[in-house]
């Protein structure tokens, strides 16, 4: 017994660091034509983007005087249903009104 040495057994145990990435943002922009109502495009701003009808109105102004202006930043798949959502809803009605994505 005195030149026996105990078996021991060791356990490793590895920890991997799982991150999650968060996921890329997007920028959903409306894009001002000559023939979509503002009224159209404050009900899309309301409906598709959910905004409050004063932030609603206040886009609608900023798309008609610059050219431009953002309805909403959103993950990629959120992002592009959005747009699609819009330019469906726009299509429906007999109007031109688009749409344009920007990564952040």
């Amino acid at each position: 017994m005195a030149g026996r040495q105990p078996k021991h057994q060791e356990v490793v145990e590895e920890k991997t660091a799982s991150r999650t990435k968060k996921p890329s943002l997007y920028r959903v922009f409306l894009l001002n034509d000559d023939y979509t109502t503002m009224e159209f495009v404050v009900h899309v701003l309301e409906t598709v983007f959910h905004k409050a009808a004063a932030e609603a109105t206040q886009i609608m102004l900023h798309v008609h005087k610059k050219g431009r202006g953002l309805a909403g930043i959103y993950p990629k798949d959120i992002a592009e249903t959005k747009v699609s959502a819009t330019e469906e809803m726009a299509r429906t009605d007999g109007f031109p009104l688009r749409c344009e994505i920007e990564r952040e």
